[in-house]
């Protein structure tokens, strides 16, 4: 069992990360938090990604096999795909979303992004 404190440690961080608008925290909680074996650290990453609202971090998110919204835990993925969907400005996201869908070379994280992008256009 984990201990609740480093949860609660690990926790604050990436929302910390999340929060600081370094733009160093991005790759940080890429290469921590999105690679992490624990599916809920995967899961507060990714919505402190999509958070951020900026080109790199939604990149990150949209993109990348593995990860946000391609991430093979749905629990990952529809958290991801619902803080999308939550954003107030959604310009980055479906921007990222198009040219996902019109130039990425695996069809799986294509077909994705034009779900994703489907279900923006009726938020």
């Amino acid at each position: 069992m984990v201990d609740k404190k480093i949860v609660k440690n690990v926790t604050n961080i990436i929302e910390g990360l999340g929060m600081n608008e370094n733009p160093e925290t991005i790759s940080i909680l890429e290469d921590v938090g999105t690679n992490s074996k624990i599916d809920a650290i995967r899961e507060m990453t990714s919505r402190a990604l999509v958070k951020k609202n900026v080109h790199d971090s939604l990149k990150i998110v949209i993109t990348n096999k593995g990860k946000g919204i391609n991430d093979m835990s749905t629990v990952v993925a529809m958290s991801t795909i619902n803080e999308l969907l939550s954003l107030n400005d959604k310009t980055e996201a479906i921007k990222i979303l198009e040219d996902t869908v019109n130039m990425h070379s695996d069809e799986e994280v294509r077909d994705n992004a034009r779900s994703v992008k489907a279900l923006m256009a009726l938020s």
